[in-house]
């Protein structure tokens, strides 16, 4: 357990984490004692956390060895009533980081089923628009991992989720939705304004992305939204010259050729 080594190596415990199998266990137990909360938070023990909560309401602004609070191990579980529970504290902040910088809601945006999450934190006025360590929104999490709904959920609210916001690698998450091929993702982002043809760090556009994945229908979808085929990355290449087989190229010189679109 990363956050037990963590643990052990700043109680002086050598760089072997551990001495004895008796002083082992013991700075086990006081690991386990100290962060029970977040243990109860990961397991989903609901009625374990609402007792260490009523004894010590303070439990849940402790932060364990991986620079987390409770609520960040019960997102990331999608532990719901448990999420419900620390909501409801006066010392609850929607918008409290872990040591990445990340929120609760890119945590519960990088999930696929945590929706009611994900509007639990909405309605106690989580940051849409908050950055990681990384430059990352809770939006381009949700355009990495293809979660159509809550990306209109997040583009939906107002003020609503920006889709202009670039990361540290200079990507918008219209990149990360063509980089997985999510046409859908990339609509809404387009509807939202994202910009089309903007480039990352790489010199690379949305189509860049799309291309080199191999991504024909996304491909398409920009194309026909008018995005420049011709716009060279930092390394000199037009998308095209980045589609990764024959079969897909063909497929996207004769699909845009139908759209009167000339790659060639």
């Amino acid at each position: 357990m990363l956050d037990y080594v963590i643990y052990a190596k700043n109680n002086h415990l050598g760089s072997g984490g551990v001495k004895t199998p008796r002083v082992s266990c013991k700075i086990m137990e006081e690991y386990k004692a100290k962060y029970a909360i977040h243990e109860a938070c990961r397991e989903g023990q609901v009625s374990r956390v609402d007792s260490l909560l009523a004894a010590n309401p303070k439990l849940a602004n402790l932060r364990d060895p991986d620079d987390r609070l409770p609520i960040h191990w019960a997102v990331s579980y999608n532990h719901l009533p448990i999420v419900q529970s620390l909501v409801q504290l006066k010392s609850f902040d929607p918008d409290v980081t872990d040591g990445s910088g990340w929120t609760p809601l890119m945590m519960a945006c990088s999930r696929k089923d945590a929706e009611q999450i994900v509007d639990l934190l909405l309605s106690k006025d989580a940051d849409v628009n908050a950055k990681n360590n990384n430059g990352q929104t809770a939006l381009h999490f949700c355009a990495s991992k293809v979660n159509l709904d809550i990306a209109r959920t997040l583009l939906s609210q107002k003020p609503p989720a920006s889709a202009r916001i670039k990361d540290k690698r200079g990507q918008l998450p219209l990149h990360r939705a063509a980089a997985v091929g999510s046409v859908p993702v990339m609509k809404a982002l387009l509807d939202a304004k994202s910009p089309l043809n903007a480039t990352d760090m790489d010199g690379m556009t949305a189509l860049h992305h799309a291309m080199c994945e191999g991504h024909g229908d996304a491909a398409l979808l920009l194309l026909t939204m008018g995005a420049e085929f011709d716009k060279q990355d930092n390394d000199g290449h037009v998308p095209l010259q980045l589609v990764p087989d024959a079969k897909t190229r063909k497929f996207i010189l004769q699909a845009a050729e139908r759209e009167g679109i000339d790659l060639l």
